[in-house]
């Protein structure tokens, strides 16, 4: 989608703090961090959300899951624990219509 926010970052059009890409995803630091490390894993198609996925996403979404176990390494969050959540729709706090994956850890996160 051309006004997509994600869609932009992942086309270089709008700034992030990059922390991993490749032809697949984009991960980059979320701007309103709801934990000490909180990372954003987006897919560089767009999808709507996890209610538009379809059977041809199935890929993706273990390479978004790969990619987030990778990163929880990287950020040394692996041994202590760490959330990868994924909010679908206005009243579960999506705010972007682009599906992506929180990668939240570094601290003692509170139970859901």
């Amino acid at each position: 989608m051309k006004d997509c926010l994600f869609c932009k970052i992942a086309r270089g059009e709008v700034k992030s703090e990059t922390v991993y890409s490749d032809e697949l995803v984009i991960a980059f630091n979320d701007i309103n961090p709801q934990a000490p490390v909180h990372i954003l894993i987006v897919p560089k198609e767009h999808i709507e959300g996890v209610t538009t996925l379809e059977e041809k996403h199935k890929n993706i979404i273990g390479h978004i899951l790969l990619v987030a176990k990778r990163l929880a390494g990287e950020k040394s969050i692996s041994e202590d624990g760490f959330r990868v959540l994924v909010n679908s729709g206005s009243n579960a706090g999506q705010v972007v219509e682009h599906l992506h994956f929180h990668l939240l850890g570094g601290d003692r996160l509170k139970p859901i």
